[in-house]
């Protein structure tokens, strides 16, 4: 089983989930032709959408140096970012068994009613192996890393369940629910927020979603002229005209390259979809067969939600706020740099949330980021003593490594916290977890059950 979890990992999403599509086809009954076709669009999408975030990565990173550098942030901690979390986490021994434990949770949260969802985005199982690996650390024991998963994999799967009826209604995909690691803990933070919002006269009326910018603003509200304003802004402040031609072809690039971005992402994210949606019918045709009153959602990455203009148009503002509370907040040590690019992720389920409007999702991503600099400031140590367990290199020269994806993640930070109480803790939050769960699914239910009521 061990082997098995290593080499879907060392696969990557790209590669392992055309392979898991196409088996869940062929359990569906999709034919065989039908189910290649899924698994390899499936495939296809998700290597456009990786190739325009490392596109967005290997452009606004050295911009982001460079605003660093000119700004004169000098900070201790290293940002090494998702990519080096992840073989951090797939690397430690909870890690070794992340997958089958995510999956059996699962099951059989799905066979007791707790979840609607069924996450086949086995390679982002990582993660739940990170905080388990974090907490197998502070405990010192495996098991206790374990269960830490487990109760992790409880609270996404609830965290999905309750965010997939905004999901669906702001971006169209139906019966499916984002049970990402990265993004649905920021559901907590939005949700509470928007209330908020919504009593404030001003924010509460104050049109600002990518629609209402482009009628307003004509061509300059077009999200591809907005990605390339974006850039020459960000190029600005990284690069100015100390070197006029030099910095002007990198400003100019980086300005093309956003535009790009803000472009292509949606169509890439629409390829994935069209092969996502017969899977999903055919999901729920099996279930109503088996359990004619109950739903099933599909779990996925949340790539599939980084492509809205308003989320990508919000992610990039976010690069140089973030820089610029990275210094002036006070106590925090993280200089954020390769999870830069990653900001859409976590912006993802938010901005539904603030129903596109561009306003409110910079507040609350601005509010957000800030947790998450000190979040991932509190656990530097933690991250970096794991990291020298599974003999992972720092770059820079770095003492002290963290990231904002999952270093700094809520839910993340929460699992250690209450890994540091020990048993005990671990036990009260896997009964609050459960008790969420069955909150989150008995709303969904009734809610649900009465939609579908017809009328007298």
């Amino acid at each position: 089983m061990e082997a098995v979890s290593s080499y879907i990992t060392d696969l990557g999403a790209a590669v392992a989930l055309p392979f898991i599509i196409f088996v869940f086809a062929l359990i569906l009954q999709q034919g065989v032709g039908d189910s290649i076709r899924a698994g390899l669009k499936i495939g296809i999408g998700f290597v456009g959408i990786n190739l325009i975030i490392g596109l967005l990565a290997g452009a606004v990173a050295p911009a982001a140096e460079a605003m660093a550098e000119n700004f004169g942030i000098e900070l201790t901690v290293l940002d090494v970012g998702w990519p080096a979390s992840a073989a951090i986490a797939f690397g430690t021994q909870v890690g070794a068994l992340a997958i089958p434990v995510g999956l059996l949770i699962n099951v059989i949260m799905l066979a007791v009613g707790l979840t609607r969802t069924l996450d086949i985005d086995l390679w982002n199982y990582w993660h739940i192996a990170f905080s388990g690996a974090l907490v197998a650390v502070v405990t010192g024991s495996t098991a206790a890393g374990i269960f830490a998963a487990a109760i992790h994999m409880v609270i996404l799967l609830a965290m999905a369940d309750w965010s997939q009826p905004l999901i669906e209604s702001y971006f169209g995909y139906e019966n499916v629910s984002l049970p990402h690691g990265t993004s649905a803990p920021y559901a907590v933070f939005a949700i509470p927020m928007n209330a908020v919002f919504e009593g404030i006269p001003g924010l509460r009326d104050w049109k600002a979603d990518p629609e209402s910018i482009q009628q307003r603003f004509g061509v300059l509200g077009e999200s591809t002229v907005l990605g390339a304003v974006l850039g020459l802004i960000i190029g600005l402040l990284g690069y100015g005209f100390d070197d006029p031609r030099a910095d002007s072809i990198a400003i100019l690039t980086l300005a093309i390259n956003l535009a790009a971005a803000m472009y292509i992402l949606p169509k890439m994210v629409a390829i994935l979809m069209e092969a996502l949606i017969p899977i999903s019918e055919g999901a729920q045709k099996l279930v109503r067969k088996r359990f004619p009153d109950r739903t099933v959602y599909i779990g996925l990455d949340s790539a599939i939600a980084i492509g809205a203009p308003a989320v990508i148009a919000v992610s990039l503002l976010l690069v140089p706020i973030t820089l610029a509370l990275a210094v002036i907040l006070p106590g925090n040590r993280v200089l954020p740099l390769v999870d830069l690019a990653t900001i859409p992720f976590i912006v993802c389920i938010m901005v539904p949330i603030f129903k596109g409007n561009l306003i409110r999702s910079l507040i609350g991503g601005t509010i957000a980021m800030a947790v998450t600099l000190y979040i991932s400031t509190g656990m530097a140590a933690l991250v970096t003593e794991v990291a020298a367990s599974v003999n992972f290199e720092s770059a820079q020269g770095a003492t002290e490594i963290s990231s904002l994806v999952d270093g700094g993640n809520p839910l993340s930070g929460l699992i250690v916290l209450a890994g540091r109480m020990g048993w005990v803790g671990l036990v009260i939050l896997a009964l609050a977890g459960i008790a969420f769960a069955y909150v989150i699914m008995t709303r969904i239910t009734r809610k649900r059950e009465l939609a579908e009521t017809p009328a007298e």
